[in-house]
């Protein structure tokens, strides 16, 4: 099969990336040969959060330096890239913006064909970048914005299980670590304080945990935490292990009911792999007691390294070179959006 070699672009949040990613099968995994991330943590941190305009202006400012430093990094030149690909959306739509235009202006010079990627579908293929993960699989995409479970069936294929009904998971790990003080970002803040505390010293709701279906809510457990801090004096790594414990115990609770409808839907599907993927997958009790459930229920576990759970541009190109092979390209005239649902991928 003739390898394939894209550019990707990422700018949909507060990381400016820039990778270039080589595929020689259709199931993975790909030869990463640059990825560059400028992370805009320093410029954000004073705000408590990511500041849209900023984040926009920075990426304004670094794209093209990033960009030419990812083409050097793998000897290549744009005239040697089979395609280009960027983050069409969701995200904040003045970065995505840049991001697009930005790889729609190089597809242009170079002749070479644009690839609009979902950002959502570029984590969910991330482990296929990996590791060779053969589809179906189910997928956990977990992270600031968004907390989904889904069927993978396919490149543009997803089956959705479960999704929040208000805050998703790394968005309710944030707000928790400004009640407790922690610096920008809070979601690692927590994990490390968590390490130091008791997890049963607060007893912590745990919303539709037990109900059917798949679907999360975490918007009770996170005001539950922000009554404790206002009604008493708190033990900061006590409450942050009782929060993330009653995350997990979500998660977990929610993530069966979902492997139970995935091996409705797919019978014949033997030790089926359940994906973990965006920036809450990076923390270590997460997918320690996700690991577990997947031994209790025969699902194989797969999670991309740390650095490919976050937002970067490697998992962009990846999922560039998966729609390249299936000649899955977009026109010059594609709009940048800032809802994308990945169901309509």
């Amino acid at each position: 099969m003739r390898a394939i070699t894209v550019l990707g672009i990422e700018t949909s949040c507060d990381e400016t990336a820039a990778a270039v990613v080589r595929g020689r099968s259709a199931t993975g995994p790909g030869d990463i040969l640059s990825n560059v991330i400028f992370s805009q943590l320093e410029e954000h941190r004073p705000y408590g959060g990511v500041v849209p305009e900023i984040a926009a202006r920075a990426h304004v400012e670094m794209l093209d330096g990033i960009v030419e430093r990812a083409l050097a990094e793998a000897g290549l030149g744009l005239g040697e890239l089979d395609a280009v690909a960027a983050t069409a959306g969701p995200g904040l739509i003045g970065g995505v913006m840049v991001g697009l235009v930005t790889a729609k202006a190089l597809a242009l010079a170079a002749g070479k064909p644009l690839v609009a990627v979902n950002h959502l579908e570029a984590h969910g293929l991330s482990a296929r970048l990996c590791e060779a993960v053969e589809f179906p699989y189910l997928l956990l995409l977990v992270s600031g914005g968004h907390c989904q479970l889904l069927g993978a069936e396919g490149v543009g294929r997803f089956r959705l299980y479960g999704t929040t009904i208000d805050d998703a998971a790394g968005e309710a790990f944030d707000k928790v670590a400004k009640l407790l003080a922690l610096p920008y970002p809070g979601g690692p803040r927590i994990e490390t304080l968590a390490l130091e505390g008791n997890s049963k010293r607060y007893d912590l709701p745990r919303p539709l945990h037990g109900r059917a279906g798949a679907d999360f809510s975490f918007s009770g457990l996170k005001t539950a935490v922000r009554q404790i801090t206002l009604e008493q004096k708190v033990h900061p790594a006590d409450l942050a292990a009782s929060f993330q414990g009653a995350v997990i115990d979500i998660l977990r609770d929610r993530t069966r009911a979902a492997m139970a409808m995935f091996m409705r839907d797919f019978p014949d599907r033997a030790s089926p792999s359940f994906v973990m993927a965006g920036g809450v997958a990076a923390n270590g009790a997460i997918g320690s007691a996700l690991g577990a459930l997947c031994v209790t229920e025969g699902f194989v576990l797969k999670v991309p390294p740390p650095r490919l759970c976050t937002d970067n541009a490697a998992m962009v190109a990846w999922t560039g070179i998966e729609r390249a092979r299936l000649g899955l390209f977009d026109p010059l005239e594609v709009a940048a959006r800032a809802r994308w649902p990945l169901c309509a991928a």
